[in-house]
């Protein structure tokens, strides 16, 4: 399994939680769902690796805090 960035790794992390959330003021909660959907395909496409897109969806459902099993 590839190795992911589960540390801090954006360089302005609070400004970047700003702008997500300022992209859903005003939806609902059916056009903000798709919103976010849209935004997880595009940045898996930006991605490409089903190895890296595997792992990270591993790492979410478990806690991205929470160490791999045998780890």
């Amino acid at each position: 399994m590839p190795d992911l960035i589960l540390t801090r790794n954006l360089t302005d992390p609070d400004g970047f939680y700003a702008d997500l959330m300022a992209a859903h003021d005003g939806l609902t909660k059916a056009e903000s769902d798709a919103l976010t959907a849209r935004l997880v395909l595009i940045l898996a496409n930006h991605i490409g690796s089903r190895d890296v897109l595997n792992a990270a969806l591993h790492a979410a459902g478990r806690g991205a805090d929470t160490p791999p099993s045998g780890a």
